[in-house]
């Protein structure tokens, strides 16, 4: 079955190479089959989405993907939390992390994280992505996420500890 793919994407700041990164990850996305006996290329055309878009609307076996900056270095990590999505109208298909700096690693360098997602059954669902940095998670790393989802220290007198950024998106299976 042919799957198209769509990709939402969250850049920050000024980065060198978000052009040619972006276009390395459309090649990624519309080059490779999902392994499942797909035929490489899938769709021939990719839409794509901010990730401010929180409600998305898909067809049963159509995938799409949203991409987020993530720097371990700075202690920047993303995951997908609960609620996630009802099985049954939508799966994870997994994430794939893809570094600005190439195949060569560089301290420091951050990178693109792309969760992929796809459509499988008729309804609607939810699921949260949730975004931690140094100071706003403890005990977390690229594959655990924080035991808590609240401010990772005590806040100093009269200062307000920031809190991580959780977003739910809505997806509907027509």
């Amino acid at each position: 079955m042919i799957s198209p793919t769509r990709t939402a994407s969250i850049f920050r700041g000024d980065r060198s190479g978000a052009a040619i990164a972006a276009a390395a990850l459309l090649a990624l996305a519309t080059g490779c089959g999902s392994g499942t006996g797909e035929p490489a290329g899938g769709s021939a055309s990719t839409t794509s989405h901010s990730v401010k878009d929180t409600s998305i609307t898909a067809e049963p076996g159509e995938r799409f993907t949203l991409t987020v900056d993530q720097n371990a270095s700075t202690g920047e990590y993303w995951y997908l939390v609960g609620p996630e999505p009802d099985s049954s109208v939508l799966v994870s298909r997994g994430q794939d992390y893809a570094s600005d700096s190439g195949d060569e690693p560089v301290p420091g360098a951050g990178g693109r994280l792309t969760f992929t997602f796809e459509a499988k059954g008729k309804g609607t669902t939810r699921f949260t992505l949730l975004h931690c940095t140094s100071s706003t998670c403890q005990g977390n790393t690229s594959t655990l996420p924080p035991g808590t989802t609240g401010p990772s220290a005590a806040p100093t007198a009269g200062a307000a500890s920031p809190a991580p950024e959780r977003t739910t998106y809505t997806v509907t299976v027509t």
